[in-house]
């Protein structure tokens, strides 16, 4: 099968019904769909190796998603928000490509590479008046999305998810015109990023109106959100703090449709998912953990599980708000030690995923182990009860005296601090010890610093010596990137000196 089943499915059900709404323009699953099959048509006979989008959100992204299903060719959406020379390297991997977007700075950074460059207008206005594929062309299977991974050390990944890997998601997850006419899901995550294209597809196989904001702003989102009474969206864990922040801050929206938020990408702090439930009572709130290598969500802790980690006394089932929730039916989850051995309930190591939407396969090799097992570099546990707990990433361990420690524990301590709005713990250069914990912490406007002694105060009261941290940087916000990814990288660069 072909990710193309889904936009073809809705148009078969509701051709009339709306099925996008960009900017103010309304696109109903017939004219989606006819606009996808143009495109397939050009890119057909482009004769490209690759369909490229390097542009913000917008109808186009749908419509180069599904036209490249349709003609065969690998959907590569591009981060627009590269460095010149970073993007360049990326323009030269998936050339000859079609290319959807910003076709001036396409054009100055991959010269001579035969690439077929459309701005977003131009491609619009020809999907829109072309000739058509035939309604009884079959859409071939393979390749469906190529995804470039962050790199930081070395040349990003291209990770790749086939037709299969993202179907089995799909219908494994959301069930076939569920949605009422009235429901609509506002869509703010960037279209290079596997959730935005996640959401995509499902909304479109529940028949859900999508709400596409180009570019996240607090503002706009409470806009938007007003203006098309959504009922749904996904945000990551930054978004929902500058949004509740507006709020807080006397901004006004009539959010009263919003049925459901779905959030991951990132670390949720407690205290930002416990204030957001108690400023939406009438929300039912999701915690969706995934990677790209698997397709999107393979954990989640639903709405009822947050109302009751939320109320209850037992500290255990309290800080199951902490967690992802329990793996997907359609997946298995183990927490295996650095030799690859499976770990019992409680105790920390690598998580690893295997299932059919898991694909763990890039350009260059399959990550995938004999049995079929992906391991997610991040760290983590299950409790007794089944709940993954992520501790981040296995390469943010820091390894002091030939002691493991994950800065999540640090972290958790620092921001019980009432003065303490942010805090990341990351390996420090230490003679004595080879590695030592620097932290990074944010002050909460309005109040006053506490004195590093009193910091490491707190630590040494909760934890075991070994993780008081030996330096401490006060810093006005942390740096994340778009998705809400805390770039831990840069808070280690502050400590070299």
């Amino acid at each position: 099968m072909n990710i193309s089943l889904v936009l073809q499915m809705a148009a078969d059900a509701e051709p009339e019904r709306i099925g996008l709404v960009c900017e103010g323009r309304r696109w109903s699953y017939r004219a989606l769909l006819q606009a996808a099959r143009a495109a397939a048509a050009d890119i057909s006979s482009a004769g490209c190796s690759h369909v490229a989008l390097l542009d913000e959100s917008s109808e186009a992204a749908a419509i180069a998603l599904f036209g490249a299903a349709l003609a065969g060719v690998p959907y590569v959406p591009l981060n627009y928000r590269l460095a010149d020379p970073d993007l360049g390297s990326l323009l030269n991997r998936i050339a000859p490509a079609y290319i959807v977007g910003d076709a001036e700075r396409i054009e100055r950074l991959g010269p001579d590479l035969g690439h077929r460059i459309l701005s977003r207008t131009d491609f619009l206005a020809a999907e829109t008046a072309s000739e058509t594929l035939s309604s009884e062309y079959e859409p071939p299977e393979g390749i469906a999305v190529q995804l470039f991974t962050s790199g930081t050390t070395a040349a990003p990944k291209a990770a790749i998810l086939r037709h299969a890997n993202l179907l089995s998601y799909i219908l494994g997850t959301v069930e076939f015109g569920a949605a009422a006419e009235e429901e609509a899901a506002l869509v703010s995550v960037p279209p290079y990023h596997i959730a935005g294209i996640a959401a995509l597809l499902s909304s479109v196989y529940a028949m859900r109106r999508i709400l596409l904001l180009p570019a996240f702003d607090p503002d706009d989102w409470l806009r938007l959100a007003a203006s098309e009474q959504a009922t749904h969206a996904f945000l990551v864990p930054t978004m929902l703090g500058r949004v509740i922040a507006r709020l807080d801050a006397g901004a006004s929206a009539d959010l009263s449709a919003m049925r459901a938020v779905a959030y991951g990408g990132g670390r949720m702090p407690t205290e930002l998912i416990e204030r957001a439930l108690d400023l939406f009572p009438q929300t039912h709130f999701t915690n969706a953990y995934g990677l790209t290598e698997t397709s999107s969500t393979i954990a989640l802790l639903g709405p009822e599980e947050h109302r009751a980690a939320r109320s209850s006394t037992d500290p255990d089932a309290r800080a199951r708000l902490g967690s992802v929730g329990r793996p997907l039916p359609t997946v298995q989850v183990e927490i295996r030690d650095e030799e690859g051995r499976p770990l019992p309930a409680g105790e920390r190591g690598e998580i690893y995923v295997r299932g059919d939407q898991v694909s763990g396969e890039y350009r260059e090799r399959s990550a995938l182990d004999a049995a079929g097992w992906f391991p997610t570099r991040d760290a983590g546990w299950l409790d007794a009860q089944g709940y993954l707990f992520l501790a981040g990433r296995a390469d943010d361990v820091i390894v002091r005296g030939g002691e493991n420690i994950s800065p999540g524990e640090i972290e958790d301590v620092l921001l019980a601090h009432p003065a303490i709005a942010d805090a990341a713990a990351v390996a420090v250069p230490s003679a004595e010890w080879g590695e030592a914990v620097g932290v990074a912490v944010v002050v909460r406007p309005g109040s006053a610093a506490p004195e590093e002694e009193q910091l490491r105060a707190l630590v040494r009261s909760r934890l075991r010596s070994s993780r008081v941290p030996e330096r401490i940087a006060f810093l006005d916000a942390l740096p994340y990137n778009e998705m809400g990814k805390l770039l831990r990288r840069e808070i280690r660069a502050l400590f070299k000196g």
